[in-house]
């Protein structure tokens, strides 16, 4: 017979499942449902967003496996999925087309997350994983021939995350506009994500020198927010937003050096 503990987790598990199904019974990730039973057990979330804080997660992993196993019958996207590959059909001519937008998603799961909810559709733009890098050169022409195309990075709010916005930016070439659409740790406190801690600390130099003082800070304490953490309805209207050109607001503060935008620049939208 389950501990109370365990039947405490199922009943935040079944609860979060349903909360990250809305609206419109979404496709999400395991690891999207873990996030959320989290915020069940632990709403913290719930405070205002001008008091800017980020928390350490109270569900383990292994508890929430064992949650996740006694109850089969909860539909979940793995982890691991991967978009599938954007190529050219028989005719060989998809790439003479222009491409005005390209998503780089750095986790395979959300980019399986996206496309299972038509965002590519939706959104009229393929989705790509770090393993397309170094973008193809017939992928990049494309793109040339549309004016204003941009290639939006999305990422954790990690220096793997930022470095993959680097990677991103220098196999594209300074002809192409690349933008973030990725978390940072101000929209991490902001969101009051669980950021969890113990990672390995980058070095100083390894973060970019355009990110606030407090925020270079709280990366190099090896701290990581997960697009996973945010919800799933949040994340595709977010991401959505952006690539239609519309998620971007005004600096509430002085702006930052001129290649802050470059470094994270994504404006949650409230609900």
């Amino acid at each position: 017979m389950p501990s109370l503990a365990d039947r405490l987790v199922d009943r935040a598990l079944r609860q979060a499942h349903e909360r990250c199904a809305r609206p419109g019974h979404l496709a999400f990730t395991t690891r999207q449902l873990y996030w959320e039973t989290d915020r069940v057990l632990l709403p913290l979330h719930r405070g205002p967003h001008r008091l800017r804080y980020t928390t350490r997660p109270v569900l383990s992993a292994g508890r929430f496996a064992a949650a996740l196993a006694r109850h089969p019958e909860l539909p979940v996207l793995p982890d691991e999925v991967a978009p599938r590959p954007h190529r050219p059909g028989p005719e060989r001519d998809l790439y003479d087309y222009a491409f005005p937008r390209l998503l780089v998603c750095q986790d395979p799961g959300i980019a399986g997350m996206l496309l299972a909810n038509r965002l590519h559709l939706e959104g009229a733009c393929p989705v790509v994983t770090p393993e397309r890098l170094p973008l193809e050169p017939r992928l990049l022409a494309a793109m040339a021939r549309a004016e204003g195309a941009v290639v939006h990075v999305l990422h954790d709010a990690s220096p793997a995350g930022l470095e993959l916005f680097r990677r991103v930016r220098e196999h594209a070439g300074p002809g192409l506009l690349v933008r973030t659409a990725g978390l940072l740790p101000r929209h991490a406190a902001a969101l009051h994500l669980a950021a969890p801690g113990g990672r390995p600390r980058p070095a100083a130099d390894a973060l970019p020198a355009e990110l606030p003082v407090a925020e270079r800070d709280w990366l190099a304490g090896g701290r990581v927010a997960e697009l996973a953490a945010v919800r799933p309805a949040r994340l595709l209207r977010t991401v959505l937003r952006t690539l239609r050109g519309g998620g971007f607001a005004p600096p509430a503060r002085p702006a930052a050096p001129t290649r802050a935008r470059d470094t994270g620049f994504l404006t949650w939208p409230t609900p």
